[in-house]
């Protein structure tokens, strides 16, 4: 008799620690990320994307595309600058960061949103010196293999050592 009771505590002992071992990740996005570090690099699958510009009227003048980004996934970071190409019929080249910018680190939470902002040179139409620009494609830091298209719609790009495009690093926008 005596060895009824303890064999059925020991199986309800085994039940109990094999069900906390569980790895049963069903339960939500809570449990899928529990182990998923705080600062994580940003996936550019869980961020919502809208752009905004301010085209360039006219060769020669300034404008600026800005990029929103608001997380709809786990709480992530951002370090160092958003990878930004610029896309024609025969060429793709990349634009580098704002003159004297510097890398930051920025963690988003859920619903947490930033921005970056390319600012380029209205070049003339069909002179040697632009790039027909037909589209933009960027990526994140730490998710450089996903990249995002944009189309382009704000004319020929000015290409000339002093007037080459840039892009800023990311700014907060708000939690």
């Amino acid at each position: 008799m005596r060895t009824y009771p303890l064999t059925l505590a020991a199986a309800l002992a085994a039940t109990v620690l094999l069900t906390g071992c569980s790895s049963d990740t069903s339960g939500g996005d809570d449990v899928k990320n529990a182990d998923r570090p705080s600062d994580s690099a940003c996936a550019l699958g869980d961020m919502g994307v809208e752009v905004g510009a301010g085209a360039a009227p006219a060769a020669g003048d300034t404008g600026t595309v800005t990029v929103t980004l608001t997380n709809k996934g786990p709480r992530c970071t951002l370090k160092g600058f958003p990878g930004v190409d610029l896309l024609a019929d025969d060429k793709t080249t990349s634009v580098s960061p704002d003159e004297g910018a510097k890398a930051q680190s920025l963690t988003l939470g859920k619903g947490g949103t930033t921005s970056f902002t390319i600012t380029y040179v209205r070049g003339e139409a069909g002179s040697a010196q632009s790039l027909a620009v037909r589209k933009a494609s960027f990526t994140l830091p730490g998710d450089t293999k996903t990249a995002h298209e944009l189309a382009w719609s704000y004319g020929a790009v000015d290409w000339r050592d002093d007037q080459k495009p840039s892009v800023s690093g990311f700014e907060t926008s708000g939690d």
